[in-house]
């Protein structure tokens, strides 16, 4: 698979995501359908997050998100659950506030795994790439369903957050293919989204429009994020 100037994420939210092909709306059958459908569009990443889920509940969910995610060549992450990650044989582990420690993950983590983590300010930033991350998520960017009532931080925010730290930086919140370029220009690694792809009666078409506008804004990344490892790069 050609690697991509931009990385193009999508994080899982059963709950958000639209039914359709028979599959009923909020479903675990419509959430690997639309993961796919996503995929099919040009996504290049999935995050798979369930905070509700039980460890053989979510390790069932990555599994099938892998079934169809790792023969197309794309990456596999784990929203918080180190554990699950690990033991699905993951590409990696996305940390929220209240996961581990990041200096701990990466110590549990080792090579084997990126270990990423959601930040919402330069100072937040910046201490998770000293503790050893191998990219944040800063956020939110825009106005989002995800975050009602509380106020975006802006692309200049995120601006910031890229010029303070030398790994990379996703952007997520608010997300749209108009929205893209504006992103991008801060020098940003790419973009994270939820609501955009799996809200969205197509997903395959969602995902297109994003993909499209990324792959058409030019310029590069100040900090690109990791292409996904091969199979014979990969912890057996």
């Amino acid at each position: 698979m050609p690697e991509s100037r931009w990385a193009f994420h999508l994080i899982t939210d059963r709950v958000r995501t639209a039914g359709g092909s028979g599959a009923e709306s909020g479903s675990e059958d419509a959430l690997i359908a639309a993961v796919a459908a996503a995929l099919e569009g040009g996504v290049d990443w999935v995050q798979v997050r369930d905070k509700g889920a039980a460890a053989d509940e979510l390790l069932r969910t990555v599994q099938a998100v892998q079934a169809v995610a790792e023969p197309l060549g794309k990456g596999v992450i784990v929203n918080d659950r180190l554990d699950v990650a690990l033991a699905a044989g993951a590409h990696g582990v996305h940390l929220a506030r209240k996961s581990l420690p990041p200096h701990l993950a990466r110590r549990v983590a080792g090579d084997d795994l990126l270990v990423g983590a959601s930040v919402h300010s330069v100072e937040q930033a910046i201490a998770a790439a000293e503790a050893g991350v191998d990219y944040v998520t800063f956020g939110h960017v825009f106005p989002t369903q995800s975050k009602p009532g509380l106020p975006p931080r802006g692309p200049e925010a995120l601006r910031e957050v890229v010029e303070a730290v030398d790994i990379p930086v996703l952007a997520i919140g608010g997300i749209t293919a108009e929205r893209v370029p504006m992103v991008l220009a801060t020098g940003c690694a790419g973009i994270a989204v939820i609501g955009a792809v799996l809200s969205e009666a197509d997903p395959r078409r969602a995902a297109r429009a994003l993909r499209e506008a990324l792959d058409r804004t030019p310029g590069r990344p100040r900090r690109p994020f990791p292409p996904v490892p091969s199979p014979k790069h990969r912890r057996q």
